[in-house]
């Protein structure tokens, strides 16, 4: 397992825990707007230093009983095979584990599911379907001159898995929830709104800011996140859809 960066506690990315967060490097998608460039960008991954999986789990043996779980983040975690086994371990020290993931690979994640190995999942929304392939920056990525029948069907393809993610989370047998960082650029109100009614029924739904800070697309960084009033305006029209609805 590639470890690209660890938090040692964290407050706020496992709800209600006190827990570190372990980065895994390597990511299927290229937003033009994530944040993490040093663990998704192939050449930015091999600049980074690494932390061995010894480093890291001698540190989760020495925090037991003062953290409660573990958030396993990216990139994107499930593109990693040995992602079980490297779970089982941590499982095995007695802690928790919350998935952040993209829901490219619900072949894997509903392994996760069914071999009770997370405990929480965070799924990211991208986009509304249609959006789907320019959002998460494949064009850029596999297709750089002209949209194809190639590209349609990876963005047809991508979308599947997303949709049968959902499927396998709304079953309800992992607390989980469904997040959508919110920029300017690919998000407006009715993206949000579609985004609401493909999700409905899920218990609980994020919206998060975008933060204009080493994007994978610099030119994002010049860009304004939404207004706090903005957001709330957005929140307001979506929040009957859910539970729980609000803003990070």
């Amino acid at each position: 397992m590639e470890i690209g960066g660890l938090q040692k506690l964290t407050l706020i990315d496992y709800p209600g825990r006190l827990a570190a967060t372990v980065f895994l490097a390597g990511c299927n998608f290229r937003c033009p707007f994530c944040y993490n460039r040093e663990i998704v960008l192939p050449e930015e991954i091999k600049k980074q230093p690494k932390i061995s999986e010894k480093e890291f789990f001698d540190f989760l043996k020495e925090r037991k009983g003062l953290l409660e779980g573990v958030c396993l983040t990216g990139g994107e975690p499930t593109i990693n095979k040995d992602l079980p086994d490297f779970i089982e371990k941590i499982k095995k020290l007695g802690y928790l584990v919350k998935l952040d993931t993209n829901g490219t690979n619900p072949v894997m994640m509903k392994y996760l599911i069914d071999n009770k190995l997370i405990d929480y999942v965070a799924m990211d929304i991208k986009a509304p379907k249609e959006k789907y392939g320019e959002t998460i920056g494949i064009f850029n990525q596999y297709k750089p001159k002209s949209p194809s029948i190639e590209f349609d069907f990876l963005s047809r393809k991508i979308l599947d898995n997303v949709e049968e993610s959902i499927k396998i989370l709304k079953e309800g047998r992992v607390d989980f929830e469904f997040r959508t960082t919110v920029v300017p650029k690919f998000h407006k109100k009715e993206d949000i709104l579609q985004i609401a009614r493909w999700i409905q029924g899920a218990p609980k739904y994020f919206l998060q800011s975008f933060r204009p800070e080493k994007t994978i697309d610099p030119n994002l960084e010049k860009i304004k996140s939404y207004s706090q009033k903005r957001l709330l305006e957005i929140q307001k029209a979506i929040a009957p859809f859910f539970d729980t609805c609000q803003i990070r």
